[in-house]
Parts: C-alpha cells; structure tokens; sequence
C-alpha cells in the first residue's frame, strides 16, 4: 500500500488542524493505521493509530483529547483532527500502515511521506 500525507502547515498555538493520509490499494481495510510525528533531532514518536474497521483507537497520552484520529474505508483514508494545537507540536507527522495496532514504529511497514505542522506561539 502506498501512503500520501497532506494537511499541514503553519498555525497559532490554540488552532485546529486536519491531516489526511490517502491510500493505495485494494487492501486497504486490512491495515491498522497510525500517525506518527518527528520533530527535528527527536526519535519518532507515536501519536494515535486506529483498527482495521474504526472500532478501537488508541493515543499517546500527549495528545489524548485535544487529537482525533478517524478512518474512511470506503475511501482509502485516514485522518488526523488536531485541536488546541501547542508550539511542542510542532513536527513532521507521518501516516502508516501495517498488520498490528500499535505505538510502536517497528510494527508497521507502509509509511506516507510527512507533512510539516507548525505551531507558532
């Protein structure tokens, strides 16, 4: 499956943004979906990931009810609702894909190419 991450871009602290991720591939419904983010001189870190129907989600604990993650399977798209966005935000967000839902990067084997978010205080 090939991922394509689109949404980002330059805000103030306290905005809203929606990431999008489209994908490829009639297989679609069969992955776990997440998000991830990097910012620069960090390790990539978990932000929310999503089952293979929507029935179950999980974030990361910094994110937790500000971030919606929600998926589309008709479409082939998963997306990412970002609200109260803070200047520690800022990052690289990169969807993926893959047979677990997990937190961790090693589980999922199709990665989008990243969109930028900036948050600006």
């Amino acid at each position: 499956v090939q991922l394509q991450a689109s949404g980002g871009g330059l805000v103030q602290a306290g905005s809203s943004l929606r990431l999008s991720c489209a994908a490829s591939g009639r297989t679609f419904s069969s992955y776990n979906l997440g998000w991830f983010r990097q910012a620069p001189g960090k390790e990539r870190k978990f932000v929310a990931a999503i089952s293979q129907l929507g029935s179950t989600a999980e974030y990361a604990h910094f994110v937790k009810g500000r971030f919606t993650i929600s998926r589309d399977n008709a479409k082939n798209t998963v997306s990412l609702q970002m609200n109260s966005l803070q200047p520690d935000d800022t990052a690289v967000y990169y969807c993926a894909a893959g047979p677990v839902l997990s937190t961790a990067v090693r589980y999922y084997d199709y990665w989008g190419q990243g969109t930028q978010v900036t948050v600006s205080s």
